[in-house]
C-alpha cells in the first residue's frame, strides 16, 4: 500500500514538473518558444513597473531551461534509447498474472511506454503543444485490471486467440478515451468540438500496436510496427469513431480490431 501511494505521488509530481518545464521552454527569449505562454502564465500577477520585464523573464526562462537540461544529463532515466515499434510490449506483459509487486512493475512499464509512444504518435501526426499525463495512463492500467478482469483472464488463458486480443485492445482504447491522458492546446485542429475524434487519432494506434505486439507473428516486434499502427488506425478512423459512439463500444470495436490484427503484418 505504501509503495503504491509513493508511486502515485511520484507520477503526479513528474506530470506537474513536465508542465512547468514546458511553460519554461515555451518562454525562452531566443525565439524557440511562444511568448504568449509566458503572458498566460503570469497573467494573474500584478503589472510590473517599467518596461522590458517580459524580455527579462524570457532570458530567465532560458537560463532555467538550460540549467534543467544540464541537470537532466546527469540524472539516470528509464527513457528508451529509441522509441519505435520495438518499444511496444504485448498485452500479457502490461497486464500479467501475478502478485501485487509484479502488477506494480507492469503498471510502471505500461505508463512509461505509453508516455513515450504517445509522444512518437503525436510527432507522427504533426501535433505540437499537447501534454501527456503519465498519471492518467496509470489510471487506465488500474481500470483495466478492475473493470476488465474477465478480458485479461481470457487473454492469459492457454490458446487465447485473436478475438481475445482484439477485445482487450478495444477495452484499452475505451479506457484511454475515458481517462484522456493527452490534453491538446486550443489551437489544435479538431478541438474542442472534435476533441473525441482527435483523441482517437492519438490513442487508437497505441491500442492497435499493443495488439500487434501480442499477436507476435515472428516473436519479435518490428521497428516500423508503430508506424503501421498509425497508418492502419488512420485508415479505419471513421469506423473506430463510430464504434466508440455506440452504447457498447467494446463490442463494436472488437471486430474492427480483429480485422486489422488479422491482416496487418
Amino acid at each position: 500500500m505504501l509503495r503504491q501511494i509513493s508511486e502515485d505521488v511520484r507520477v503526479n509530481l513528474k506530470d506537474r514538473l513536465r508542465e512547468v518545464r514546458e511553460i519554461i521552454r515555451q518562454s525562452r527569449h531566443d525565439g524557440s518558444g511562444d511568448a504568449s505562454i509566458l503572458r498566460e502564465a503570469t497573467s494573474h500577477l500584478p503589472p510590473f513597473p517599467g518596461k522590458g520585464i517580459e524580455g527579462l523573464l524570457s532570458h530567465a526562462a532560458s537560463a532555467v531551461d538550460e540549467a534543467l537540461s544540464i541537470a537532466e544529463a546527469f540524472v539516470p532515466h528509464e527513457r528508451p534509447i529509441k522509441v519505435d515499434g520495438t518499444t511496444v510490449k504485448g498485452l500479457g506483459t502490461y497486464f500479467p498474472v501475478g502478485n501485487e509487486d509484479r502488477q506494480l512493475d507492469a503498471e510502471r512499464l505500461f505508463r512509461r511506454d505509453m508516455y513515450y509512444l504517445t509522444k512518437a504518435v503525436l510527432a507522427g501526426l504533426n501535433i505540437d503543444n499537447a501534454r501527456i499525463h503519465e498519471a492518467d495512463f496509470a489510471a487506465v492500467h488500474a481500470t483495466m485490471r478492475k473493470r476488465h478482469g474477465d478480458l485479461l483472464a481470457a487473454l492469459a488463458a492457454p490458446g487465447a486467440g485473436l478475438q481475445a486480443i482484439a477485445a482487450t485492445c478495444s477495452a484499452l482504447l475505451v479506457e484511454c478515451l475515458n481517462q484522456r491522458p493527452v490534453r491538446f492546446a486550443e489551437t489544435v485542429p479538431g478541438t474542442p468540438a472534435g476533441g473525441r475524434a482527435l483523441d482517437i487519432s492519438c490513442l487508437a494506434p497505441l491500442a492497435l500496436a499493443c495488439g500487434l505486439a501480442t499477436t507476435g507473428r515472428d516473436g519479435a516486434p518490428e521497428p516500423d510496427m508503430l508506424e503501421i499502427a498509425i497508418l492502419a488506425a488512420d485508415i479505419r478512423h471513421d469506423r473506430i469513431v463510430q464504434a466508440c459512439a455506440k452504447a457498447n463500444p467494446i463490442s463494436e470495436l472488437t471486430p474492427v480490431f480483429a480485422t486489422l490484427l488479422a491482416h496487418l503484418p
